[in-house]
């Protein structure tokens, strides 16, 4: 079948990376996928061999009627994160007895997500009138869209070398801990640095690039028991293996959690901070589906400034104990479909 995904970038790059990935997992599945994206820049970087079976259209609003009729319409549109296509595009795609209009929404593990997951919703006006929309969202429970996962990743993630591939990026390990930071600004930062630096061994933190970066305080690469490495801008599968790599994963957004779930170490999520503090909720689901322990949330709490205190300290009891959280969830996901099976079967189901 031809698909066409939208994506419009709102920042941080993650709704690109959700959106390349669902590209490439329907391309590799023998799909027809135009990405349609409004900003690619992050894509050179993020993907830089592209990917057989993914054309990518640079999507601009000034160009929609010309951009619509320069390939056959889709048979799927999937429309990322309420994203809104061009009234053209929509009109090019009513016109050709589409099979499905999926609104793909964001991830969260609050109960709603089974309760709106699948749910129609007709379109009575415009260019898409008398079509009809369907609500997909992703989750962590078979009742809902489930996350994307690629066929044979924990066959991969079992045969992962963490030496062989530090070496490649050029990055001097001799044992000591890795953790990995990719966050925006968390208020306990700094707090969490002076951790590392009085702990009682060696710990080498590898920091993304972007935000990350310039949240770090400036200050020299080894700053008592703690180094640090500063990255580059990581492909897509170099971040994966990012985070194979590390003891302890500092993620954010949407895309690194469930990269960080597929690692299957202990990790700690940045959530995306909203104006009207929902977000609080929404990690308060995560951590209540996780089972994580108490100090998992607690650390979570003042990682993204919902509490004050001391950060827990992160020996190796402690890290043990997030561990068997992360990998007993990971586990569950496992024995679920992943999002892709799930994608097909419920546009198959429109036909």
């Amino acid at each position: 079948m031809r698909w066409n995904i939208f994506c419009k970038v709102i920042d941080n790059h993650g709704d690109a990376g959700v959106c390349w990935r669902l590209a490439c997992g329907l391309a590799a599945r023998g799909e027809t996928v135009r990405l349609w994206i409004d900003d690619p820049s992050a894509l050179t970087w993020m993907a830089p061999s592209g990917r057989k079976g993914v054309e990518v259209v640079t999507w601009t609003r000034k160009d929609a009627a010309r951009q619509a009729a320069a390939a056959p319409p889709p048979e799927v549109l999937i429309e990322a994160f309420g994203c809104n296509p061009a009234p053209e595009l929509i009109e090019r795609f009513a016109a050709s007895a589409p099979r499905a209009w999926i609104n793909l929404e964001y991830l969260s593990a609050e109960p709603y997500v089974e309760r709106l997951h699948g749910l129609p919703s007709p379109v009575f006006k415009g260019p898409g009138a008398n079509l009809t929309k369907h609500f997909f969202y992703p989750g962590f429970t078979p009742a809902t869209g489930g996350l994307l996962r690629e066929p044979d990743l924990l066959e991969r993630r079992q045969r992962f070398d963490r030496a062989a591939w530090l070496a490649r990026q050029g990055i001097a390990w001799s044992g000591e801990r890795l953790v990995c930071l990719f966050c925006y600004e968390p208020p306990a930062l700094d707090a969490l640095l002076a951790q590392f630096e009085r702990a009682g061994e060696n710990i080498h933190l590898l920091v993304t690039a972007g935000r990350a970066s310039r949240a770090l305080p400036p200050g020299p690469a080894q700053r008592g028991a703690l180094s640090i490495t500063w990255l580059p801008q990581l492909p897509q599968t170099d971040f994966d293996q990012l985070l194979w790599a590390c003891d302890l994963n500092f993620v954010r957004g949407e895309d690194s959690l469930v990269r960080a779930l597929w690692a299957g170490s202990p990790f700690v999520w940045q959530i995306y901070a909203q104006d009207d503090d929902a977000h609080h909720t929404k990690l308060g689901a995560l951590l209540d589906w996780m089972g994580a322990p108490a100090t998992l949330r607690r650390f979570h709490h003042l990682w993204n400034g919902m509490a004050e205190g001391e950060l827990p300290v992160l020996d190796d009891a402690t890290l043990a104990s997030w561990g068997a959280a992360c990998t007993a969830a990971r586990a569950r996901l496992l024995a679920q479909d992943d999002l892709l099976t799930r994608l097909l079967t419920f546009v198959a189901q429109k036909s």
